[in-house]
């Protein structure tokens, strides 16, 4: 059996050959080299999470739908109260997107009773996140009172928000163990558990804003409290399987319930590039609807969430099938078959771009009508609502295959572990073009009013689906190792090793072992065995 290691002081990798006497160390077989039908295989594993991101999609969606039947202001005040929210929320939420990570690699390797320290790790981060976050909560309106918002919109859009982050260790929690089955390569459970949030989270709206079945009509507040309900019925289904019999005695998912620092710091050495990544996305976008768009009227802001509604629908089926590639990236790369990991990244590619092709030509051909099924007919800014939404709607029509691109290479690249370079170059990009660019517009070409920020937008999201494109096919993601030896593999090889140098992409992840300590090389540094950086040039 073979292992690979670094020498931290800077020399090269080791190898172990054991004795004829160590034991084989695998919880299961390994990755098929040749499965029948690669297509078959992702779709095995994307549908059920493009149809879970479709069936969130399509809540928000509906959402959006209903408030807009009480008043344009609501549905400005949704968009931004969420924008407020999720913005915060998205920093931890790109460090969890991790787990799907670590699990499916350990998955690959043959060893996927490590998987569950990495889901109570996620537990762990999450409600030690919600408790850091009950500040700003609190502070909420206080923000949007010096965003020059009308103090009715202020109050409507604070509310919104501060439900929403009040129960936001709830979403946080959902989204950890989503990601948890997502690399276990069970995402059926995800998919079950999101319907059934959605589908209470829909009724929940029909009687809270509206005032059915003898509740008050709560208007927009009710839609936050529905939204939270929902979410607590997602996260008790998946939680059910992680914590009951069968899944406990397969992986023993109840043993490792107490605050496992090393997996969180695992989490957080490779995922915090990717908290950057999502937390500096949610603030440019968050600068760019709130203020930038903001800056041209309520009209504006409404029209501008509109768009953004029928993007959601075009770009969460293809986060669907980035997640999906990200599982499968991951676990074939803990297999040591990273040729494999690069056909399905591409196949992915292929079918995220279809989509979302199909969906450029239907924001260009049906621009009128998509507008207008979100603009309440007698509302006094119906006209220019509708006018300036068609516009946005071609806007977001030029860069979707762009966007399929982005999305897909981004979970591939996340898969492999190459976390950092793509998060630079994504704050690098957002805060030049949607930032950067929309002041420019606003400050020089103001003409345009909000089309022109939005064409800085569309600059960004081109660029970085050039940049991705490049970065997975320079093939560096190749080189990154992750996966840890387990305390068995280490037992094993102190019972007798040989140590040489060995190319470090040789065989599977999983026959490796450590060698007994190296000279110079204390117990941490044993034991630790992180063999790079997660994506540093």
């Amino acid at each position: 059996m073979r292992g690979t290691r670094p020498d931290r002081s800077g020399g090269g990798w080791y190898a172990v050959m054991s004795s004829p006497s160590t034991p084989a160390i695998r919880e299961s077989a390994p990755v098929e080299a040749s499965p029948p039908s690669p297509l078959r295989e992702l779709f095995a594993l994307a549908w059920p999470t493009v149809l879970t991101m479709t069936s969130y999609t399509a809540m928000q969606f509906v959402d959006a739908l209903m408030v807009s039947r009480v008043g344009s202001l609501e549905l400005a005040a949704q968009g931004n109260g969420g924008l407020a929210t999720f913005t915060p929320l998205s920093f931890l939420m790109g460090v969890l997107t991790m787990v799907n990570t670590y699990v499916s690699q350990n998955l690959g390797a043959g060893r996927p009773r490590q998987a569950p320290r990495f889901a109570w790790a996620a537990l762990w981060m999450s409600a030690f996140g919600w408790v850091l976050l009950l500040p700003y909560a609190a502070s909420l309106g206080l923000i949007f009172a010096q965003l020059g918002h009308s103090d009715e919109l202020v109050a409507l859009e604070t509310r919104y928000g501060q439900i929403l982050m009040y129960g936001c260790f709830v979403m946080l929690m959902t989204r950890g163990l989503s990601h948890y089955f997502y690399g276990l390569h069970r995402p059926k459970v995800v998919f079950v558990a999101t319907v059934a949030g959605n589908v209470t989270n829909i009724f929940g709206n029909w009687v809270l804003i509206f005032g059915h079945l003898g509740a008050p009509a709560l208007g927009v507040e009710g839609a936050a409290i529905a939204t939270v309900i929902g979410t607590a019925v997602e996260l008790l289904i998946p939680l059910s399987v992680f914590l009951g019999p069968k899944m406990h005695a397969e992986l023993g998912t109840r043993d490792a319930w107490r605050p496992d620092w090393r997996a969180m710091r695992l989490l957080w050495r490779v995922g915090w590039p990717r908290a950057l990544t999502f937390g500096n996305e949610m603030v440019c976008w968050s600068v760019f609807m709130i203020y930038l768009i903001g800056t041209f009227g309520e009209a504006h802001n409404s029209a501008g969430w509109i768009a953004l509604r029928y993007m959601h629908l075009s770009f969460m089926p293809a986060v669907g099938i980035s997640v999906a590639v990200t599982a499968l990236v991951g676990r074939y790369i803990g297999a040591g078959q990273p040729d494999t990991a690069n056909h399905r990244a591409w196949l992915g590619v292929r079918l995220a771009m279809a989509y979302m092709g199909t969906c450029a030509l239907m924001f260009v051909l049906f621009r009128e009508p998509l507008a207008a099924v979100l603009i309440k007919r007698d509302d006094p800014n119906a006209d220019l609502i509708l006018g300036i939404a068609m516009k946005l709607l071609v806007c977001a029509a030029v860069f979707q295959l762009f966007d399929a691109l982005a999305i897909t290479l981004s979970g591939a690249l996340s898969g492999a572990g190459d976390t950092v370079w793509p998060g630079v170059v994504t704050m690098i990009t957002s805060w030049t073009f949607i930032v950067g660019g929309g002041f420019a517009f606003v400050t020089w070409w103001s003409e345009l009013e909000s089309l022109g920020p939005w064409i800085g937008a569309s600059a960004f999201i081109i660029s970085l689906g050039i940049a991705f494109l490049w970065r997975w096919t320079s093939g560096h993601w190749r080189s990154i190792r992750l996966l840890e030896p387990t305390e068995g593999e280490l037992r094993a090889a102190a019972e007798g090793a040989v140590v040489a140098d060995v190319d470090p992409a040789s065989g599977p992840l999983a026959d490796r072992v450590l060698t007994s300590r190296q000279p110079g090389l204390d117990e941490d540094d044993e034991i630790e065995q992180e063999t790079t950086v997660a994506g540093a040039p």
